[in-house]
């Protein structure tokens, strides 16, 4: 579903990726992850359509990338470090208006089914400038998920929350990933990462310098695995 050869980044004489190599099946969850400045945010990008490769080939669904960004950007769901949501809308409001960039036909029903599978049915007529950082990134993944994409990319979604706000987001990724959806999520968590995917990779220096499923990974070894990885 995702496919990644070769991949080159770079900005300037800055080499950000630097030949990566990643292939990730349909239904696979997969937590990339590795220390800042190593690349995670601009391979998201890249997936996202957002950025474009310097060499390299990218594949998502069977399409190339960047040459059919348009024919994979409605079968992808992105939530990012910035929810891109409207603060002087309501939560229902907003997902009404990207039901209507996707063309949805079936819209009053899926933003219900959303909001509640981010418990915020209840909040559905608040603006969203009322809402808390983890309220934001739960209607952000629930603006994700409205058109019921087949690829989730997830860069940091913990990033500042508190312990509740993060206890329900992880709810809400286990729910995305029992749903068959491919999902790659970036992270700095080791101890998240190995109780929400089913196969951890770490990019390091540009590379991917670790890569195993997490059945073969023990628990307890894992960040002496992931110091070597960073820093072999």
């Amino acid at each position: 579903m995702i496919e990644t050869h070769s991949l080159v980044k770079t900005f300037g004489l800055l080499r950000v990726l630097r030949g990566v190599e990643l292939d990730i099946a349909e239904g696979e969850f997969v937590a990339l992850l590795g220390p800042n400045g190593a690349g995670k945010t601009t391979l998201l990008r890249i997936l996202a359509t957002l950025s474009r490769p310097t060499l390299g080939r990218v594949r998502l669904a069977g399409h190339d990338l960047p040459a059919r960004a348009d024919a994979i950007r409605r079968r992808l769901g992105v939530v990012s470090h910035h929810p891109l949501l409207y603060g002087d809308l309501t939560a229902e409001e907003n997902l009404r208006f990207y039901a209507r960039m996707y063309g949805l036909t079936n819209a009053e029903r899926r933003i219900a089914a959303v909001l509640e599978q981010v418990g915020l049915a209840k909040r559905r007529r608040d603006l969203v400038r009322t809402f808390s950082r983890g309220m934001q990134q739960r209607l952000a993944i629930a603006r994700a998920i409205l058109h019921e994409p087949e690829v989730m990319l997830f860069d940091e979604p913990h990033t500042g929350l508190d312990q509740d706000a993060a206890a329900m987001l992880d709810g809400v990724l286990r729910d995305v990933a029992a749903t068959g959806r491919t999902v790659l999520m970036t992270t700095h968590d080791l101890r998240r990462a190995l109780a929400l995917a089913g196969r951890i990779a770490i990019l390091s220096r540009g590379v991917i310098a670790f890569d195993k499923p997490k059945a073969q990974i023990e628990a307890t070894r894992f960040a002496a695995e992931y110091d070597r990885a960073i820093n072999g």
